[in-house]
Parts: C-alpha cells; sequence; structure tokens
C-alpha cells in the first residue's frame, strides 16, 4: 500500500451535494483478488465496524449517500470513476484500491473491464439512500448529510489512522 493515500476535494456543484471531507483512495491497499480479495474486504471492513456489504459494480449515473458514508474497495478489475459530479474528477481505479466516499459525494462509473468488482459498505452497518443530484432532493438531502455520525474507524486502518486523522482534522 502506499504510504499517503490520495484526497480529493469536491465543492458543491447546484446538484452534487459534495462534502467538507475528502474522498480518500488507497491505492494498491490490499493484494487479494477473487473471492479471497471479496472475502478478505468484507472481512477486514467488518473488523473495522464498516458492515452491511454487498458486491458488484459501480452504477453509470452520478449518483451519492445523503445518510451515510460509504466504502469501496476494488477486488477485481478496473473502472474509470467519476467522482464528485461532473465537474469533478475522473480517475481510474483498479484491483488493491479501497475508496473512502464521504456522505454527498458524487460517483458515477463512465466504464470497466468486465471483469470490474467491488466490495461496499458502510459504517455501523448503516443502510444507505439513493440521490441523483435532482433538484427536488435538497434540502433534505443537505441536513440528512450534516447529521450523518463520524465514523469510528477507517474502514482499512482502524481506530487511529486514515480518516480518523484526515477527516478529524477538518471536524
Amino acid at each position: 500500500m502506499e504510504n499517503n493515500p490520495e484526497t480529493y476535494f469536491f465543492e458543491d456543484d447546484g446538484e452534487i451535494p459534495n462534502s467538507k471531507y475528502p474522498l480518500i483512495i488507497y491505492k494498491a491497499a490490499f493484494s487479494e483478488r477473487g473471492e479471497s480479495g471479496a472475502k478478505w474486504l468484507e472481512s477486514h471492513f467488518e473488523s473495522n465496524n464498516w458492515k452491511n456489504s454487498w458486491r458488484n459494480g459501480v452504477f453509470h449515473y452520478h449518483h451519492y449517500h445523503s445518510i451515510t458514508h460509504e466504502v469501496l474497495g476494488v477486488f477485481e478489475g478496473t473502472a474509470m470513476l467519476h467522482l464528485g459530479g461532473e465537474g469533478g474528477e475522473k480517475i481510474q481505479v483498479t484491483a488493491g484500491d479501497i475508496l473512502v466516499i464521504p456522505a454527498g459525494v458524487g460517483h458515477k462509473n463512465l466504464g470497466a473491464s468486465k471483469d470490474f468488482a467491488i466490495v461496499g459498505a458502510y459504517p455501523d452497518a448503516m443502510d444507505y439512500d439513493l440521490m441523483k443530484g435532482n433538484p427536488e432532493e435538497r434540502p433534505k438531502a443537505d441536513n440528512n448529510i450534516a447529521k450523518v455520525q463520524f465514523p469510528d474507524h477507517d474502514p482499512l486502518l482502524g481506530k487511529h489512522n486514515g480518516i480518523m486523522k484526515i477527516w478529524k482534522e477538518i471536524n
């Protein structure tokens, strides 16, 4: 794993609210692939209190979650993701990468390899909602985002590193 995670700040673009917290990408964070990689992610996320996990991909439209943060672990393939809404960044992710997405931050799959697969999870086994940046979603989405609890662990690095340092500096 790289020593320093990549961090990305995105401004509210009027459709996607984004967050005061940066999206974090841990590049090459784990080495397992396929089924063993998926199981490793599920187990590791759960050990750090990121639960309610699922396996799939990323939707092909801009969306965000207003009631929880989200972690995505890529266990197979590659994808070009558009993060932060239309004015955000296009970033290539590959097997071994882990993304920590703050509540409100937009994400969209622009194209992926046929084998692209991820494990997603949420702090404290939170449920999620699906917001698409429609005008009628605001201001309720903004109010929801403001109420999202601060996680008690980083999904990869645990109680004392990662978002526990990076996000706490902003809080």
